[in-house]
């Protein structure tokens, strides 16, 4: 074995710069809605990775051009917290998530209480139906079988219930007929 298959492999990434770091951001963009807090930790994960293979690195200048990014894509409206909430809202109660997972979820995003309380109450949301749909789309429930419901219904009732849907829209559904 020669001396270069004994060393390890060192990882090389390109020098942050507020240029990379805006193409980085536009980059994301391009396929993902994002909220201001969740497109400033991508950037800051892409920032300390940097810095950690290149200590010399100033990770307070980097920060600081991803807060002017922000800024900037904020007033380009590339980026806004109210539409974010509103499509992921629309797409959560659409795949039948309950109250509980949408709130969950937007709060991992960085979007704040009012903001989630304001969407929410626009929409119709019905525990219920976003449970039946739920059910519907992992076959529990009424979905199932009817000489299986019995020997299934404690499952059933867990898997709705870690979705988040309270024990009385559990039992309702469980015990539904179509």
């Amino acid at each position: 074995m020669s001396d270069e298959e004994d060393k390890p492999k060192v990882k090389r990434l390109r020098k942050i710069t507020k240029s990379r770091l805006q193409n980085i951001a536009l980059y994301y963009l391009q396929r993902f809605e994002s909220s201001v807090e969740n497109l400033r930790r991508v950037l800051a994960r892409r920032v300390d990775e940097y810095a950690f293979y290149n200590p010399e690195f100033d990770r307070q200048e980097a920060y600081a051009w991803i807060e002017e990014i922000l800024q900037t894509y904020q007033g380009y409206k590339y980026l806004d917290d109210g539409r974010f909430t509103e499509l992921k809202v629309r797409d959560y109660l659409a795949a039948g998530k309950s109250e509980k997972y949408i709130r969950m979820k937007l709060r991992e995003k960085g979007i704040d209480e009012a903001q989630i309380d304001k969407v929410l109450e626009e929409q119709e949301f019905d525990p219920f139906e976003n449970a039946l749909k739920l059910a519907k789309k992992k076959r529990i429930g009424p979905f199932r079988p009817e000489e299986e419901r019995k020997d299934f219904y404690q499952k059933d009732m867990a898997a709705l219930a870690r979705a988040g849907f309270e024990l009385d829209v559990v039992k309702r559904v469980l015990e539904a007929e179509l």
